[in-house]
């Protein structure tokens, strides 16, 4: 039975992307690990790195470059000072060296050590090749796949070895929908009070506290900042950041915050009607995914291009339903939402280069309406019904970024994402299990299905839809 963690589903890491950019961060870092436990580490002269697929098909848009160069450079994603990244890219492509590791410092041009290839490797659409030099001229290599969510494997292992660790530990393990409510039926409790027990076979009530406080202090900061931040997106599109104006035009009282605490306090006090319930939850979605698009610091919630979501729906029911929410809300709606994504990836796939948009925005609102329904007193059955019909109007849809930018059409996706995951939610508390005749788990069978029938196009290689009927010549 695979167990995963919320904490897999929910990482803190840089956007862009996260199968496209946090994806290969990862997997440099783990490549020099392997390096470093084979011996061979000092011995490196020369690195080189091949990108295959959907990774060099998009790698520019999605920054890939960039990451593999922070990677290689031994930087943290979930800690580097975001500022700090064009600096170091900058001075790599200028002084054509790079410290591999913070240790070894290598000659090393991306332009000539990347190596963007089209063609596909068979495994998986985002394929990656590190290759190591040494000094008497043999050359050792592995290949690593991005699988979405920053989840990043090998071709002859079917999790990655941090995974391994956790296997098999969960008291409540569920692969289905159907697994998981019967253990809230035997249990006689919540989708969050069981995944909290699994939690708990891993790490200590302080601990699962203190990273769930930290994914929403990053999802927090992360609408904060973008709803302060004005001007238009890198990248070439000239997108306009939109979350700063929209912000600014609802916000009727006076601006008296330092924080971003503070300011969720002062959202509480706005006059809010039906019209601007809808533009706030559309605010804070695009404020998160304008962050996003210029390597800010986001929580991929499943992954980064749909990051803004979970963090909307949240913020909804913090201030707009909820004036007395907590963090133990936040607690709830973080360990359902983490759940949900789990299953999805189970039985389907969170990856948009395997599945399209609907492996992104789709999950992620389907997470989002599987937790805001437990908050608003949804049973175990309303909540995967939730999770259903948010799923269930997401299928078959395309991942098709303009210039392989995750801005057009993916930003304003998160809003709709986050509109529907509200709207299924309330569907969900109307209706009763009995009445149900499509299931979470035949939802998530129909999205692989469709997935696989998905022409590759439109599975985010900016070969197909809006990515070849708009140019950048045309923004």
């Amino acid at each position: 039975m695979e167990c995963i963690s919320i904490f897999e589903m929910l990482k803190i890491g840089v956007g862009p992307s996260s199968s496209h950019t946090l994806g290969p961060w990862r997997a440099a870092e783990r490549w020099l690990g392997e390096l470093k436990q084979a011996g061979k580490f000092k011995k490196t002269r020369f690195v080189k790195v091949y990108v295959y697929g959907s990774l060099a098909l998009t790698g520019k848009g999605h920054a890939t470059d960039y990451a593999i160069m922070l990677g290689l450079s031994g930087a943290d994603p979930e800690h580097i000072p975001v500022e700090d990244i064009h600096q170091t890219v900058a001075r790599i492509k200028n002084e054509k060296t790079l410290s591999l590791a913070k240790e070894l410092p290598l000659p090393f041009d991306p332009d000539i050590h990347i190596i963007f290839k089209r063609e596909f490797l068979p495994f998986h659409a985002n394929g990656m090749e590190f290759e190591a030099q040494f000094a008497d001229g043999s050359v050792l290599s592995d290949t690593f796949y991005s699988i979405g969510g920053g989840f990043v494997v090998k071709e002859e292992q079917v999790y990655t070895s941090h995974n391994k660790k956790v296997f098999r530990r969960f008291p409540f393990p569920a692969q289905k929908g159907t697994e998981l409510l019967a253990h809230c039926k035997e249990e006689r409790q919540s989708i969050s009070e069981i995944v909290l027990e699994n939690e708990r076979s891993l790490r200590s009530d302080e601990e699962i506290d203190a990273k769930l406080k930290r994914i929403w202090d990053t999802m927090l900061g992360c609408m904060y900042k973008g709803c302060h931040t004005e001007g238009n997106l890198p990248g070439g599109l000239k997108v306009r950041r939109r979350a700063y104006d929209l912000y600014f035009d609802l916000m009727t009282v006076q601006k008296t915050y330092n924080t971003p605490e503070e300011w969720l306090q002062s959202i509480r006090k706005t006059k809010v009607k039906f019209r601007e319930i809808l533009k706030w939850v559309s605010c804070f979605a695009l404020g998160v995914n304008e962050v996003n698009a210029s390597l800010g610091r986001v929580v991929t919630a499943p992954t980064n291009g749909s990051a803004g979501v979970i963090p909307a729906v949240l913020m909804y029911y913090m201030v707009i339903d909820n004036h007395k929410a907590n963090f133990e809300h936040v607690k709830k709606f973080l360990l359902v939402a983490g759940e949900i994504g789990s299953i999805f990836k189970k039985g389907a796939t969170i990856s948009a280069a395997m599945g399209g948009c609907q492996a992104e925005i789709g999950v992620s609102s389907a997470m989002a309406a599987g937790a805001l329904t437990e908050l608003l007193g949804g049973s175990p059955e309303q909540v995967l019904i939730a999770a259903e019909i948010a799923m269930e109007h997401h299928l078959g849809l395309t991942c098709d970024p303009i210039a392989g930018l995750v801005q057009i059409p993916c930003i304003e996706r998160n809003s709709m994402g986050a509109i529907k995951a509200i709207n299924a939610a309330e569907l969900a508390l109307q209706t009763k299990p009995e009445n149900i005749r499509v299931p979470l788990d035949k939802v998530v069978s129909t999205m692989w299905e469709t997935a696989k029938d998905m022409s590759s196009k439109y599975k985010e290689t900016s070969e197909g839809g809006l990515a070849v009927e708009v140019f950048l010549s045309d923004c």
